[in-house]
């Protein structure tokens, strides 16, 4: 697919780009290279894949959900810069 130089520019308009003269027909070789492969994609023959999210085979491992506090708690609040009753003490910002 060709794009002109009017089309580049109504895109750029639309995208609120500004453009130069020399970019405009640089994009509009760049773009019009860019949707020539998607063309070429469209034409390749996929009947026989079976769809896929992705292209490695990588599994989650499955693991037992339980429930816990973490153990970090101390960890935790070492970072708060204040900490009151084991929870992070922050400035009133309702009156």
């Amino acid at each position: 697919m060709k794009l002109d130089e009017k089309t580049i520019r109504k895109i750029a308009k639309l995208a609120r780009i500004r453009v130069t003269d020399s970019e405009v027909a640089s994009y509009a070789t760049e773009l019009s290279n860019i949707l020539s492969l998607a063309e070429e994609l469209k034409q390749v023959n996929t009947d026989n894949v079976p769809p896929m999210a992705g292209v490695g085979n990588n599994t989650l491992r499955a693991r037992a959900d339980k429930i816990t506090d973490g153990g970090i708690r101390e960890d935790v609040l070492a970072n708060a810069p204040k900490a009151e009753f084991d929870c992070f003490a922050v400035p009133k910002v309702i009156e």
